[in-house]
């Protein structure tokens, strides 16, 4: 006993030291550094300094991530999530030969380096919110080499316009507008800052006002306003304000699209500009220059339902006329352009599926065209924004970069037609997902579940005849044995076909569905680095995955959401969608509720419901004690197999575990008295089994829970207010016994069965756990946590934790959190043999912990986990803002090979005994008959 736990303890040590080697990093692993969608006036090509030679690609996504993106590869250089803002509203800009970027969100301006993303400065305005942001580029005859300053438009609290110091953050001066109307945008020129405001007047319509600011003072220099209210109903109307050129625009629309109006700012008058009127344009995008010494020209985009063309427009500030140049013919399908400059000179990058073409501003000659080569990445994709970065010498354009983004959610850099890489940003933000078996195992789980419940003559004929119908796969596999011979000691390609990803022995090629907040369902493939399988569109078909519920069964996923009348059924392997009848006909099987027992909370309490039929009457509820509020409940897993019933101890006695399928741990605080307090009920009965409370915590902070097996864990995080002397984040972990008492059952012990509702008829209370429990201080609060799943449940699990201010993902081993350890004292060599340590109260993280090692990732909304073939290994998933894969085995690989092991050499040394054998065999027989003969 002694010596297997010493092998037990060993394996575990070894086990924690293979995490740290870097060469193992990257090859289990897989992660997605994600920013979300690129939007499209707030991403640009810039340099990180003055003076650089190469430029990376700034953006802000539409969830307030912003990044600084290398063009080479897509890798990212940095990025800084503006979680601290409640807004969905953002603003990036960078002025020309600057090292800083700026952004505004909520209530907050700030700045970061451009090459790092390190903080530079901020600035707060309680009460406002960050309308629009620009640059002066050229303010009070400061040369371009100097810090540049920015304009801020607020709105609510000190409504109107402010310069800030770009140095410092410190407010230049303000411009307050006392109007009433709505601050909308504001825009530079040379001359002048241009703010722009909506007045609503009586009948529903707007009127554009348009007051111009001396850049030094912020004094009001002109006020006018534009007679727009019979075209401009809504901010929809309104296709471009500003740009910080030498002349600013704006520009609108009516209601029909039939004409565009533009006023250039600082004229009191508008030109009207006729759409093309072909076919019915159901999109109008007007594209123009963002730098101040630019000419002012600009290209009008219009999208109908099946096509796309545009014209260039030229206006003079001087005469006030705008003047349309030439116009580009229209061509089927879905397309995208971009404007970039080369000193003044103004260039229209046109992408689309078949080509990249790059045109003059001045005339209509075609200054470089590049025919698209076909990836499969976009296949079926169009292209929706862009910018481009064009290298412009010798009156042509001598290349193009465009960083694009596709309908299929990828944003990609397209170099001169070659897709170079791709960013799948449509998994940014991710809002549930599910594992899904392939097909094959999962109909092998089907077949072997008969046999276990067929007596042996039956479960005996059934494998025979199904080893029979295999046999019509046998000549595919023979023809394909040689490749994966190869494939076994050259190693699998970094992207297998579908058909090696079922050919999977081990398990690992699982595939790990995830629903997004854009609309689509997404397959990875686990064992392949996280690849993209297939992708479906939701959107598209009118149906949108508002709190989607994803279920994996059969060779199917299940997809419930707000706002469908009926389930979505969509193939686990190929993402085709089926409809229901289809999809039952299929499977001959219905997909029925896991859950015998589902929760919900309803009005304060947690109820519990047979199935999901959540609509029929609770079986049973648990309300809090008044002033209790409920914030939490986790259940133990559906699939949690328990190896063992019992956990031997040191002297060979067994403290038998309780082991109840149908626990849920529920989570909740009092506000006003600081408490938490965490009680453990039977969903089969709702009967109490376990109750505790703690004092002095922050009640606003999260308490995340975990279950599985006898034992479960909580984290609080302590109240700082208090006068207690202890501080920080504690993590609890508790056992369930049925006796304290080694080799005794408890209560029910000589009981044949028992009943959830009447468990014990000693005196009709219910048959309670023996519970054990210790507290950890930990260095970090806790987010979320899980446990590690293995196919059998003999591997020692894992407690996996998420820390959100290292956007860390660590995994902590089992006996590490023993609520056995003894305090204050060493273990007895009994407590040793079974590989308990001394209670320590302060847990620290040991690096070799952290699943993620240097990486990332951050904004993980959940963590979940599941079983692969072999015994000794987990696959681990986290999504969120970021996607996160790895596998881990708790208690060493033991039932696998290392990546290590030479096969070639064992080869080698078997051929070279055969050889062996072959020739040293003669040897011995002749031995053996002349030694045969010399006895006679």
């Amino acid at each position: 006993m002694r010596l297997h736990a010493v092998l037990g303890s060993t394996a575990l040590f070894v086990a924690g030291s293979f995490a740290i080697f870097a060469d193992d990093a990257g090859h289990i692993d897989y992660h997605y550094a994600l920013v979300g969608f690129p939007k499209q006036d707030a991403t640009l090509f810039q340099q990180p300094f003055a003076g650089s030679k190469a430029s990376l690609i700034y953006t802000l996504s539409d969830k307030l991530v912003i990044g600084a993106v290398n063009p080479k590869d897509g890798e990212l250089v940095w990025r800084q999530p503006l979680s601290s803002v409640n807004t969905t509203e953002g603003y990036l800009r960078a002025g020309e030969d600057q090292d800083t970027v700026i952004s505004a969100a909520g209530d907050e301006v700030t700045a970061w380096s451009s090459s790092d993303g390190r903080y530079v400065w901020g600035s707060k305005f309680p009460g406002s919110t960050a309308k629009d942001l620009e640059i002066l580029e050229l303010p009070d005859g400061k040369t371009d080499k100097d810090v540049k300053d920015a304009i801020v438009l607020l709105s609510g609290g000190v409504q109107g316009v402010k310069r800030i110091d770009g140095k410092t953050g410190v407010v230049r001066w303000t411009y307050e507008d006392a109007s009433g109307d709505s601050p909308f945008q504001v825009s530079s020129s040379a001359t002048s800052i241009y703010y722009i405001s909506l007045h609503s007047t009586l009948l529903g319509g707007i009127k554009l006002k348009v007051t111009s600011l001396d850049t030094l003072t912020g004094q009001k220099l002109d006020q006018y306003t534009l007679s727009s209210e019979s075209d401009v109903s809504s901010t929809e109307s309104i296709l471009f304000a500003g740009a910080n050129s030498a002349s600013p625009l704006l520009a609108w629309t009516d209601k029909a699209k039939k004409t565009v109006k533009v006023n250039i700012l600082g004229k009191k008058s508008t030109t009207t500009i006729a759409v093309p009127s072909t076919e019915d344009v159901v999109k109008i995008t007007l594209h123009a220059p963002h730098r101040i010494n630019s000419l002012s020209h600009f290209l009008v985009q219009y999208d109908t339902a099946t096509s796309h063309s545009a014209e260039i427009y030229h206006a003079d500030p001087q005469k006030n006329t705008v003047v349309k140049a030439y116009s580009l013919p229209e061509l089927p399908g879905n397309g995208a352009f971009t404007t970039s400059t080369s000193d003044a000179n103004v260039f229209f990058t046109r992408i689309t599926t078949d080509e990249t073409v790059v045109v003059s501003s001045a005339s209509h000659a075609v200054l470089g065209r590049w025919p698209a080569k076909k990836a499969a990445l976009i296949d079926n994709a169009y292209p929706v924004h862009g910018v481009s970065e064009v290298a412009f010498r010798s009156g042509s354009a001598q290349a193009v970069r465009s960083a694009v983004l596709f309908s299929n959610g990828q944003w990609t850099l397209v170099r001169n037609g070659v897709l170079i890489w791709a960013r799948p940003e449509l998994l940014a933000n991710a809002l549930t997902a599910v594992w899904a078996d392939l097909p094959e195992q999962e109909a092998l789980a089907h077949e072997l579940a008969i046999e276990g419940h067929q007596n042996v003559v039956a479960a005996y004929i059934h494998r025979v005849t199904r080893h029979i119908r295999d046999l019509k796969h046998l000549p595919t596999y023979v023809q394909g044995l040689p490749a994966q011979v190869v494939a076994n000691f050259a190693g699998k390609s970094a992207t297998p076909t579908p058909g090696e990803v079922q050919q999977d022995a081990f398990g690992f090629h699982k595939l790990v569905v995830v629903a997004t907040d854009n609309g689509r369902l997404v397959a990875l493939d686990a064992g392949s680095g996280g690849r993209i399988v297939w992708s479906v569109d939701f959107a598209a078909a009118a149906a949108t995955l508002q709190d989607p519920v994803l279920r994996a069964a059969h060779g199917l996923i299940e997809v419930n959401a707000k706002g469908l009348e009926t389930p979505i059924f969509v193939n686990s392997t190929t993402g085709a969608v089926l409809s229901s009848e289809v999809a039952r006909a299929s499977q001959n099987i219905a997909l029925v509720a896991d859950e015998l027992i589902s929760y919900d909370l309803v009005d304060g309490e947690l109820k519990g419901y047979l199935g999901d039929a959540k609509s029929s009457d609770p079986i049973w509820g648990f309300a809090p004690s008044k002033g209790e509020r409920i914030v939490g409940y986790t259940a133990r897993p559906v699939v949690d197999p328990v190896a063992s019933i019992g956990k031997v101890l040191g002297d060979r006695s067994v403290l038998y575990k309780y082991l109840n399928p149908n626990l849920v741990l529920v989570t909740t605080v009092v506000d006003s008295t600081r408490t938490a307090s965490v009680y453990l009920l039977d969903s089969a009965s709702g009967n109490l089994l376990h109750a505790v409370s703690h004092p002095n915590i922050d009640t606003s902070r999260a308490i995340p829970s975990a279950i599985s097996e006898h034992w479960f864990s909580y984290s609080l995080t302590l109240d700082a207010a208090t006068d207690d002397t202890s501080r920080g984040y504690q993590l609890i972990v508790a056992e369930l016994y049925e006796s304290a008492l080694p080799n005794d059952r408890g209560p029910l012990g000589a009981a044949s069965n028992s009943s959830s509702f009447q468990p014990s008829s000693a005196s009709g209370d219910a048959a309670k756990p023996y519970v054990i429990s210790q507290t950890y201080q930990i260095p970090e609060e806790i987010s979320l946590m899980t446990v590690t799943q293995t196919r059998q449940g003999i591997t020692s699990r894992e407690l996996l934790i998420v820390l959100p201010e290292s956007n860390s993902i660590v995994g902590i081993p089992r006996h590490v959190i023993d609520p056995r350890r003894p305090i204050g004292r060493d273990p007895t060599p009994l407590e040793a043999s079974e590989g308990i340590t001394k209670y320590n109260p302060a847990l620290q993280f040991d690096p070799k912990w952290y699943l993620n090692h240097n990486l990332e990732v951050i904004g993980v909304k959940d963590v979940i986990t599941s079983s692969a073939l072999v015994e000794s290994t987990s696959l681990v998933f986290s999504y969120g803002l970021d996607i996160f894969g790895t596998r881990v085995a708790p208690s060493f690989a033991f039932d696998m090979l290392g990546k290590g092991f030479n096969k070639i050499q064992m080869l080698a040394t078997v051929l070279a005994l055969g050889v062996g054998v072959v020739f040293v065999a003669p040897l011995v027989q002749r031995k053996q008959i002349n030694a045969l003969w010399q006895i006679t």
